[in-house]
């Protein structure tokens, strides 16, 4: 029976990948072609949309391990693009990424179910991203619905890792060539590989030894930050839970 870290833990990388795979989907793509908007353009004003019209400072804020300047000439560049059309946008890709790579699956029925409580019960606090996105309304349709929760959920972790990473002492390209993981949209990615897709300029320091550690401990404190959020749910439901991520991640 899974305790509610151990499904911290367990529902990661799906949750990663799959409430992350739509920003560098086919659908995002389509969508930057019609509205005449460069793809980091329509990430940050759909992404960060839900912050409101604001500085791209305030964007930075919480995009926290991108560059400021990449920030700023992205969000400042999607500025043709009102952010609630943009949110709209980015929440329709989600859905329809979602359709398409989860439509055969069944268990999205059960998916979308189990996360609904951990969406609506969780705390905001230190996640604003989260906090935004748990507004936008949701799908009807299973598919989509499961992907723009896990979307929601994955919002949610990313803005308690971000304060741990902080809590470490690390700076943000410092923890980002730290990093070897596979809960990021493309699965398995070393830390240099995220730092260029990040838009950092080269070239990078190798991470000290002392910086592996720390990061290594910051995704500890997040899996225990995230720990409480999945208490809503019984042992049986979260074996449920991971069983069917599990299964969607293979498939």
């Amino acid at each position: 029976m899974a305790d509610p870290r151990t499904t911290a833990i367990q529902v990661k990388a799906p949750i990663g990948q799959y409430g992350g795979g739509f920003m560098v989907s086919r659908e995002a793509k389509a969508l930057c072609e019609e509205y005449g908007l460069g793809p980091r353009e329509l990430y940050f004003r759909g992404r960060c949309g839900v912050l409101g019209e604001c500085d791209a400072d305030v964007v930075h804020s919480v995009a926290v391990f991108f560059p400021f300047e990449h920030v700023k000439e992205s969000w400042d560049g999607g500025r043709k693009l009102p952010v609630e059309k943009a949110v709209e946008l980015y929440a329709r890709a989600c859905q329809e990424w979602g359709r398409r790579k989860l439509g055969g699956f069944d268990g999205c029925v059960r998916i979308a179910e189990l996360l609904e409580p951990v969406v609506a019960r969780a705390s905001s606090v230190g996640a604003p991203l989260f906090a935004g996105w748990r507004a936008v309304p949701l799908a009807d349709d299973a598919p989509a619905r499961a992907a723009q929760l896990m979307h929601v959920v994955r919002e949610l972790r990313g803005g308690l890792h971000a304060n741990a990473v902080i809590a470490a002492g690390l700076d943000p390209l410092e923890a980002t060539l730290a990093t070897d993981h596979d809960a990021t949209p493309f699965g398995h990615a070393s830390g240099e590989m995220i730092a260029k897709f990040f838009r950092w300029p080269e070239p990078y320091a190798k991470p000290s030894p002392e910086a592996v550690q720390r990061r290594a401990e910051a995704e500890t404190v997040t899996d225990e930050l995230m720990a409480p959020i999945f208490a809503v749910l019984s042992d049986g439901e979260s074996d449920e839970l991971i069983e069917l991520l599990r299964f969607g991640h293979v498939h």
